[in-house]
């Protein structure tokens, strides 16, 4: 697999465990400790999905995502929140356009397919919808995902998808 992740989180722990599990899959990983400095970066980096916690000094995860969105250069990259999030950051997420989230603490195989699928989902994107759809395969948080939704995957590998309005 392939593609670059920017990381941001304030605990440096966290960085460096997110960064090792997903470079042993093949990806590149580029990091920054907060959602101010991701501002900064990621016009630099150009990265296929980005990672966020909620919770960070200076511009939380939220309020970063929120800033990815509105930008046009950024508006299209993929974005999983990787933090223990309430069901309000969820609601929030979604209402800015986050498309995953991972709760803390995660499995490692659960990060990966996450990243893994925000960058095929990113990827058609850019190519447009006639280059393939969702087959229906995969657990609720890829499909959820895959449809522009919110996947929430709970520690422990059980994947439910999040309430979405309407749904």
């Amino acid at each position: 697999m392939s593609g670059r992740i920017l990381v941001v989180d304030d605990n440096k722990v966290i960085r460096q465990l997110i960064r090792v599990n997903l470079e042993l899959e093949g990806f590149e990983v580029v990091t920054a400790a907060d959602g101010a400095e991701c501002l900064d970066v990621v016009h630099h980096v150009r990265p296929d999905v980005v990672t966020l916690d909620v919770v960070m000094p200076r511009l939380n995860g939220l309020h970063t995502a929120a800033r990815l969105r509105s930008d046009p250069r950024t508006s299209d990259i993929p974005i999983a929140i990787v933090s223990a999030c309430t069901q309000g950051d969820v609601d929030n997420g979604e209402s800015v356009g986050v498309d995953a989230f991972l709760a803390k603490p995660f499995e490692p195989t659960e990060l990966v397919r996450t990243v893994g699928m925000l960058v095929r989902e990113g990827r058609q994107r850019e190519r447009g919808p006639e280059y393939g759809a969702d087959d229906g395969g995969g657990d609720g948080a890829e499909r959820a995902a895959a449809g522009g939704g919110i996947g929430l995957v709970e520690a422990g590998g059980d994947a439910e998808p999040a309430a979405r309005p309407g749904a």
